[in-house]
Protein backbone atom coordinates (compact mmCIF):
# COMPACT_ATOMS: atom_id res chain seq x y z
CA UNK A 1 0.00 0.00 0.00
CA UNK A 2 1.07 3.74 -0.70
CA UNK A 3 2.08 5.36 2.81
CA UNK A 4 4.44 8.41 3.05
CA UNK A 5 7.92 7.95 3.84
CA UNK A 6 8.08 10.51 6.44
CA UNK A 7 5.72 13.33 7.33
CA UNK A 8 5.99 16.88 8.67
CA UNK A 9 3.17 16.62 10.91
CA UNK A 10 2.17 13.09 12.68
CA UNK A 11 -1.79 13.98 12.87
CA UNK A 12 -3.43 16.69 10.95
CA UNK A 13 -7.19 18.11 11.37
CA UNK A 14 -9.73 16.58 8.84
CA UNK A 15 -10.32 19.86 6.79
CA UNK A 16 -13.13 20.47 4.53
CA UNK A 17 -13.27 19.51 1.12
CA UNK A 18 -15.27 21.54 -0.99
CA UNK A 19 -15.49 22.97 -4.50
CA UNK A 20 -13.92 21.31 -7.77
CA UNK A 21 -10.48 20.69 -8.23
CA UNK A 22 -8.23 22.77 -10.71
CA UNK A 23 -4.78 20.11 -10.77
CA UNK A 24 -4.20 17.19 -12.16
CA UNK A 25 -7.80 17.45 -13.96
CA UNK A 26 -6.13 16.78 -17.68
CA UNK A 27 -4.79 13.51 -19.04
CA UNK A 28 -1.04 14.12 -19.14
CA UNK A 29 1.02 10.54 -19.69
CA UNK A 30 -1.50 8.26 -20.98
CA UNK A 31 -4.58 7.95 -23.48
CA UNK A 32 -6.94 6.59 -21.42
CA UNK A 33 -8.08 7.64 -17.46
CA UNK A 34 -10.40 7.44 -14.33
CA UNK A 35 -11.19 11.11 -13.15
CA UNK A 36 -13.74 11.29 -10.02
CA UNK A 37 -16.72 12.89 -10.07
CA UNK A 38 -17.32 13.54 -5.94
CA UNK A 39 -15.52 14.43 -3.03
CA UNK A 40 -14.26 11.56 -1.25
CA UNK A 41 -11.44 10.31 1.53
CA UNK A 42 -9.54 8.01 -0.76
CA UNK A 43 -7.61 5.27 1.53
CA UNK A 44 -4.53 3.78 0.25
CA UNK A 45 -6.33 0.45 -0.06
CA UNK A 46 -8.76 1.19 -1.94
CA UNK A 47 -6.07 2.90 -4.29
CA UNK A 48 -4.27 -0.49 -4.09
CA UNK A 49 -7.09 -2.39 -4.55
CA UNK A 50 -7.90 -0.40 -7.95
CA UNK A 51 -4.50 -0.92 -8.61
CA UNK A 52 -4.49 -4.70 -9.02
CA UNK A 53 -7.39 -4.19 -10.89
CA UNK A 54 -5.98 -2.39 -13.61
CA UNK A 55 -2.50 -4.58 -13.89
CA UNK A 56 -4.24 -7.43 -14.34
CA UNK A 57 -5.58 -6.02 -18.03
CA UNK A 58 -1.97 -4.69 -18.27
CA UNK A 59 0.08 -7.89 -18.33
CA UNK A 60 0.47 -8.11 -21.84
CA UNK A 61 2.10 -4.71 -22.33
CA UNK A 62 0.79 -1.27 -21.25
CA UNK A 63 1.96 1.38 -18.66
CA UNK A 64 -0.27 2.65 -15.58
CA UNK A 65 0.12 5.98 -14.04
CA UNK A 66 -1.15 6.80 -10.48
CA UNK A 67 -1.87 10.12 -10.55
CA UNK A 68 -2.71 10.66 -6.86
CA UNK A 69 -0.77 10.08 -3.27
CA UNK A 70 -2.63 9.36 -0.14
CA UNK A 71 -0.60 11.37 2.14
CA UNK A 72 -3.36 12.49 4.90
CA UNK A 73 -3.45 10.31 8.19
CA UNK A 74 -6.52 9.33 9.43
CA UNK A 75 -6.57 8.73 13.31
CA UNK A 76 -9.02 6.27 15.36
CA UNK A 77 -9.08 5.60 19.42
CA UNK A 78 -9.17 1.95 20.26
CA UNK A 79 -12.43 0.30 21.06
CA UNK A 80 -14.08 0.95 24.37
CA UNK A 81 -11.86 3.90 24.87
CA UNK A 82 -13.28 7.00 27.57
CA UNK A 83 -14.45 10.53 26.32
CA UNK A 84 -11.14 12.12 26.38
CA UNK A 85 -7.63 11.00 26.49
CA UNK A 86 -6.70 13.14 23.89
CA UNK A 87 -6.67 12.21 19.78
CA UNK A 88 -6.02 8.80 18.23
CA UNK A 89 -2.87 7.36 16.49
CA UNK A 90 -2.86 7.48 13.22
CA UNK A 91 -4.68 4.32 11.40
CA UNK A 92 -4.36 4.79 7.50
CA UNK A 93 -3.47 7.39 5.22
CA UNK A 94 -5.96 8.96 2.82
CA UNK A 95 -6.57 11.34 -0.02
CA UNK A 96 -9.03 13.90 0.03
CA UNK A 97 -10.12 13.75 -3.77
CA UNK A 98 -12.48 16.62 -5.09
CA UNK A 99 -14.49 16.64 -8.50
CA UNK A 100 -12.05 16.63 -11.62
CA UNK A 101 -9.38 15.20 -10.21
CA UNK A 102 -7.43 12.17 -12.64
CA UNK A 103 -7.06 9.17 -10.36
CA UNK A 104 -5.16 6.51 -12.60
CA UNK A 105 -3.83 7.09 -16.65
CA UNK A 106 -3.36 3.75 -18.68
CA UNK A 107 -1.83 3.89 -22.32
CA UNK A 108 -0.34 1.17 -24.77
CA UNK A 109 -3.92 -1.20 -24.59
CA UNK A 110 -6.80 -1.76 -26.62
CA UNK A 111 -9.42 0.19 -26.52
CA UNK A 112 -12.20 -2.09 -25.04
CA UNK A 113 -9.76 -3.70 -23.15
CA UNK A 114 -8.18 -0.13 -21.27
CA UNK A 115 -12.33 0.57 -20.68
CA UNK A 116 -12.81 -2.57 -18.55
CA UNK A 117 -9.84 -1.81 -16.73
CA UNK A 118 -10.85 1.52 -15.47
CA UNK A 119 -14.44 0.04 -14.96
CA UNK A 120 -13.04 -2.88 -12.43
CA UNK A 121 -10.86 -0.26 -11.13
CA UNK A 122 -13.35 2.31 -10.08
CA UNK A 123 -15.66 -0.29 -8.52
CA UNK A 124 -12.72 -0.41 -6.11
CA UNK A 125 -12.68 2.94 -5.19
CA UNK A 126 -15.32 4.80 -2.71
CA UNK A 127 -16.17 7.86 -5.22
CA UNK A 128 -18.10 8.14 -8.14
CA UNK A 129 -15.74 8.08 -11.68
CA UNK A 130 -15.51 8.65 -15.03
CA UNK A 131 -13.45 6.86 -17.74
CA UNK A 132 -12.53 10.03 -19.77
CA UNK A 133 -10.46 9.61 -23.09
CA UNK A 134 -7.93 11.62 -24.38
CA UNK A 135 -8.84 13.86 -27.54
CA UNK A 136 -7.16 13.95 -30.64
CA UNK A 137 -6.41 17.11 -32.22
Amino acid sequence: MLIPKKVKHRKWMKGRSKGLENRGTELCFGSWGLKSLGTQWVPSRQLEAARRAIIRYLRKGGKMWIRIFPDKPVTKKGAETPMGGGKGGVDHYAFAIKPGRIIFEIEGIKDDMAREALRKAAAKLGVKTSIVQRRES
